[in-house]
């Protein structure tokens, strides 16, 4: 998106269970054109530059069936909204039976229309985009069978739950993480049909018409060593291409639209070749894992990977795949790692409901969320970091690493014009004390001033004690600190 900040801040909303919220909160019927400006104001007053609306697409029939019938999602309904019905179920979001608007979201040209006011506020438009498959009800699965990997009499005795008829006679393969079972609601596209390529390319065309950017799905199941590995058996009559598929799709739709964003859902290490083939951002989810399970000193270490890598990363303590932070982390350490999330280089992701301190992780397929009980102490962080965080400083400046001389403390700093912010964490469960050596300007001769941020609290440090010791900082268990360094000329 043109004039987005280099490290910006993104806000995932999934859209059905939003229109539902907000129409009950305004006691009419609302379409994403009608949502209100408040609504939407909202987001820009916490510092928020782009909105990824999930869920967006219209939804397969066949995969509601599924989703009502499979007993292993019928649990998490249980679990996440007791008392469910029929009527909260839609099909997963990501077996799109065609990119057009839902109609349960409204008529189509809204998507343009909500653009359109999201752009004029300074936010951009984020939407999903599915490379691997789609729903095996998609009347491409009649009209071009040839387009998904198929599956001949052999393949099917042997695997009978990786494929499906759409037509009686001839059988497709269900969309596949080589790591888990098929995802029984959705049909496997074959990348390395030049004709499927080019369909999926244009989709992306049309979606760059009523959007600013895109979330694409489990991008590194295009590659073609991964295809390959998960499929190439069953696609031998397809030479493999010679170029990648992202390498085409994001050099033709940068073509038309240059500041078009492109987003990857990533794993497995292939973050960096993503990158290098266009990609704006790729989920990190190795960071992820590091707060969740590492120690601060494994944390820092991972932070030492070179500062252009990391700035196009995306990085995340709770989505629609993973937990609730609250739950996942437990209440203070969520606090802790979402300091670290909002101040280390890159695209900083937030989830719906992380603000509140939500705690109930909900299946994509429902359609109408539970009562959970928003955190007061929660939303009073949340609403204290996002506005420290919206400084130009953290999304136009430098970063760099701090030393500190105790292991469980993390520092980094952002230099910005005369601007100095330093984020320091205790990311342990024991108390942590020590002293951090920051590079002071060479302008700063006799005093420091330095006031944390989060707290509202200001001291003044002596220049030459600071230069031989460091600054002391003594912060409890999972405690934060955001300082803003000034000093006399």
């Amino acid at each position: 998106m043109a004039g987005m900040r280099r490290h910006p801040l993104l806000y995932e909303i999934n859209a059905r269970l939003f229109i539902r919220r907000v129409s009950e909160k305004y006691h009419r019927a609302l379409t994403l054109a009608t949502i209100p400006d408040e609504e939407c104001q909202s987001l820009v007053q916490r510092g928020f530059d782009l909105v990824w609306l999930m869920g967006v697409w219209q939804r397969s029939p066949d995969a509601r069936q599924q989703a009502l019938a499979n007993p292993v999602l019928r649990q998490q309904y249980d679990r996440a909204l007791p008392g469910w019905t029929e009527a909260d179920i839609a099909g997963s979001p990501y077996a799109i039976l065609n990119y057009r608007l839902d109609p349960a979201l409204g008529k189509p040209g809204e998507l343009a229309q909500l653009r359109s006011r999201l752009n004029h506020l300074g936010l951009g438009l984020v939407l999903d985009f599915v490379p691997n498959h789609l729903a095996r009800d998609h009347p491409w699965t009649i009209s071009h069978p040839n387009w998904f990997v198929p599956g001949n009499k052999a393949d099917v005795l042997a695997h009978p739950d990786w494929f499906f008829t759409p037509d009686g006679s001839t059988y497709l393969a269900h969309g596949r993480d080589p790591n888990f079972p098929p995802w029984t609601d959705t049909a496997q596209l074959n990348l390395y049909s030049p004709e499927l390529r080019q369909a999926l390319i244009t989709e992306l065309g049309k979606i760059a018409e009523v959007a600013d950017g895109v979330r694409c799905d489990m991008a590194m199941l295009a590659l073609n060593d991964v295809f390959q590995g998960v499929w190439g058996a069953m696609v031998k009559d397809y030479p493999r291409p010679q170029t990648e598929f992202w390498a085409e799709a994001i050099g033709q739709v940068k073509q038309h639209h240059p500041d078009f964003l492109f987003l990857a859902e990533a794993y497995w290490g292939l973050e960096l070749g993503l990158q290098q083939m266009g990609f704006d951002f790729t989920y990190d989810k190795p960071f992820y894992d590091r707060l969740l399970s590492a120690t601060a000193s494994d944390i820092r270490s991972y932070l030492m990977s070179t500062i252009p890598y990391q700035e196009r990363l995306a990085r995340f303590i709770e989505n629609h795949d993973e937990s609730r932070a609250v739950s996942a982390f437990g209440h203070e350490r969520s606090l802790a790692a979402a300091v670290i999330l909002a101040t280390v280089p890159g695209l900083r992701l937030f989830h719906d409901g992380q603000l509140a301190g939500k705690r109930i992780h909900l299946p994509v397929q429902l359609i109408r969320e539970p009562s959970d009980i928003a955190d007061d102490e929660v939303i009073r962080f949340y609403d204290r970091l996002l506005r420290v965080v919206s400084q130009p400083a953290f999304h136009n400046g430098e970063w760099g690493l701090v030393e500190v001389d105790q292991n469980s403390l993390l520092a980094w700093s952002w230099r910005y014009g005369k601007q100095m912010k330093v984020a320091v964490v205790n990311y342990s469960p024991s108390p942590g004390e020590g002293f951090i050596k920051l590079l002071l300007p060479q302008e700063a001769k006799r005093e420091l001033i330095v006031s944390d941020e989060l707290a509202g609290v200001t001291h003044r440090q002596n220049v030459e004690e600071l230069s031989r010791w460091g600054l002391y900082v003594n912060l409890a268990s999972y405690h934060t600190q955001i300082l803003a360094v000034d000093w006399q000329d």
